[in-house]
């Protein structure tokens, strides 16, 4: 009963009117690309500060309740030291990590994909 307590609370705050959540779960590859396309090296120092940008925008929580991260960003931290979740925490936006790794092309089924990481989901969201 405690636990649905907490789960149902948490889903009213994501769900706050006039709010959104936002995907930062971009990985090194996909964030790679974009980096590229305005000159920025893929680095994971880079991938840090471009996401701190983002989380530090002044005013953010009044229009965020929730953020999706990729695990990178799970222990990634900003300039005071604080990890990232915990300083979305302080802003009052729920922290979230992507539940898959990767997506691949399933073999033999060309157009159809599937999701690499699922099976060790519990493990990693032990560790998170």
């Amino acid at each position: 009963p405690e636990r649905k307590q907490e789960l149902e609370a948490i889903c009213q705050k994501i769900a706050t009117p006039g709010k959104g959540i936002t995907a930062t779960d971009e990985g090194p590859g996909t964030i790679g690309g974009r980096f590229e396309n305005v000159g920025v090296e893929n680095t994971e120092e880079h991938r840090r500060i471009y996401r701190q940008m983002l989380y530090e925008t002044p005013g953010i929580n009044n229009y965020l309740s929730a953020a999706i991260l990729d695990p990178e960003t799970m222990y990634q931290k900003d300039d005071d030291g604080v990890p990232f979740p915990q300083a979305l925490e302080k802003r009052n936006i729920i922290p979230g990590v992507k539940p898959h790794l990767k997506v691949y092309e399933l073999p033999g089924c060309p157009g159809d994909t599937v999701m690499q990481g699922l099976d060790s989901l519990a493990q990693r969201c032990k560790e998170y």
